[in-house]
């Protein structure tokens, strides 16, 4: 095919357009060698370490100085490592080690390299979903994905979930504190509901979710936090899961990934007890897509793209949100399923945490 027009073509923006693409193809490439690095344990080695040979590190980490050197030398050129020319050794700053060794740090992203390789690995699917207009459910991905999503949003959620996401809703800690009925709906492996159980002990949480190793998952954290006696999880999906009277429902980034978001609102307000929120948290998006123009609003574009999306149809596609639905919409749907309150409680580059009353 002869793609060759009679439009001039401006060499500024062309070298821009190439330039960028090379970039992603860039970040691609350095991607596997992150996630290399976080399951070989390389950056914890040299977290704290000073600088280090190849030799020293490859050591450290029982594997082949070769290979330790070239992959060294990747992090050195990704500004991922500090490089000592005079001594050729390699450093680990403190500010690198936040992001890519220590996976407790709010900032922590190595782990979260496991969803595009799943991405990657499920492109025959996701060509099959664009030509037909058929879905994917949430449990026929690579499995990389849940444990890459799990990693992604659990730190976050740890540096924010109780000290400033449930402080921004109206009366909830007294509640929580007090003792409340609590769901975490779409819960996934658990952590925001280990985490408010862990921080809230008189109240207790049930956690739902419609795949089923997740919530194995999930309860075995539990067990492991030592919170398994006032957080349970079960199977179920949002339009149905049991019990009633909850003082705090929550939807942890999963709204929109549901085929039928009203019936999931519906239910909710069936399930709140007199006075009682629903807590939910979106990927942050303004209502407009030429306001969404930003690396967060493209990775969630493209996760939305082969997951989200995907998903929701598979679930019935009544409405297909999408995670770049913005606050509007989300608003317009809670309004139809008779909520009289909805608000923004808070933003961050993330997500949106809004609160929702009848």
């Amino acid at each position: 095919m002869d793609y060759v027009t009679s439009t001039a073509i401006d060499p500024a923006k062309l070298d821009a357009i190439v330039s960028r693409a090379i970039g992603d193809l860039s970040a691609g490439y350095g991607g596997v060698m992150i996630s290399i690095g976080n399951r070989l344990g390389l950056y914890k080695a040299m977290a704290g370490a000073g600088p280090l040979t190849s030799r020293e590190l490859a050591s450290r980490t029982t594997c082949a100085e070769r290979y330790v050197r070239e992959w060294l030398n990747s992090q050195v050129a990704g500004g991922y490592l500090a490089y000592h020319a005079a001594t050729d050794r390699f450093e680990l700053t403190p500010e690198q080690a936040l992001v890519l060794a220590n996976d407790d740090s709010p900032v922590f992203v190595a782990g979260a390299w496991a969803v595009p390789a799943s991405m990657w690995a499920d492109e025959d699917k996701a060509l099959e979903a664009f030509r037909t207009g058929s879905g994917i459910p949430w449990g026929d991905h690579d499995g990389r994905l849940y444990c890459g999503v799990a990693s992604f949003y659990r730190n976050a959620y740890k540096a924010s979930l109780v000290p400033e996401w449930l402080p921004s809703l109206d009366g909830i800690i007294e509640k929580l504190t007090a003792g409340a009925s609590v769901a975490d709906v779409g819960c996934g492996y658990g952590h925001s509901t280990v985490m408010m159980a862990e921080a809230f002990p008189a109240s207790r949480f049930r956690g739902f979710d419609t795949h089923h190793k997740s919530v194995l998952e999930a309860r075995k954290i539990a067990a492991d936090a030592g919170v398994a006696d006032r957080a349970t999880f079960e199977q179920a999906r949002a339009e149905d899961y049991p019990g009633a009277g909850y003082d705090l429902i929550c939807f942890f980034d999963c709204l929109h990934d549901m085929g039928d978001p009203l019936a999931a609102a519906k239910h909710a307000a069936r399930m709140l007890a007199p006075g009682g929120t629903v807590m939910l948290v979106e990927p942050f998006a303004n209502d407009r897509v030429e306001d969404n123009i930003s690396p967060v609003a493209r990775l969630y574009y493209a996760a939305s793209t082969t997951i989200c999306c995907a998903h929701a149809i598979s679930d019935g596609g009544r409405t297909v949100l999408g995670a770049q639905a913005g606050e509007a919409r989300l608003r317009d749907l809670f309004y139809k399923a008779g909520f009289t309150h909805f608000r923004r409680a808070m933003a961050t580059p993330f997500n949106l945490i809004l609160e929702a009353r009848l």
